[in-house]
């Protein structure tokens, strides 16, 4: 169990976001409009997701078919691959200096059917989003 397996607004926040959707689901789900950069995600209710969501996952403790399986079920839109691959294969850019370098992760990704890493960088570029 992760920090916030006891935690009243953890437990209730699971339980609202498997009553509406059958699992707890990733951040373009939840705001479909949205960059993983945004500040949203940063304070307020997009990091209460973000939170639960990384609390949720620990707590899953999915085999590596079970991550995959779950995001077939949730395919990302191109600019949130590299947070599909930082939770598939518990990376942690954040550690290391400079920009990380997603290209093995994307070529591990495409192997395994998933689209949109060749727009990854096109699509994070994009403005419009929230």
């Amino acid at each position: 169990m992760g920090e916030y397996a006891k935690e009243k607004w953890y437990r209730d926040r699971a339980s609202q976001m498997v009553a509406k959707y059958g699992d707890f689901p990733p951040p373009w789900v939840y705001a479909d409009n949205s960059h993983p950069y945004s500040i949203g995600w940063r304070m307020g209710d997009g990091e209460s997701h973000l939170t639960a969501f990384d609390e949720w996952w620990v707590q899953q403790d999915k085999s590596f078919d079970d991550r995959i399986a779950y995001f077939r079920k949730w395919p990302a839109p191109p600019r949130w691959c590299g947070w599909m691959a930082d939770a598939i294969w518990d990376l942690e850019p954040w550690e290391s200096e400079g920009d990380f370098d997603y290209t093995e992760y994307f070529s591990k990704l495409k192997k395994l059917g998933f689209e949109g890493t060749d727009e990854y960088e096109a699509d994070l570029s994009k403005e419009e989003y929230d």
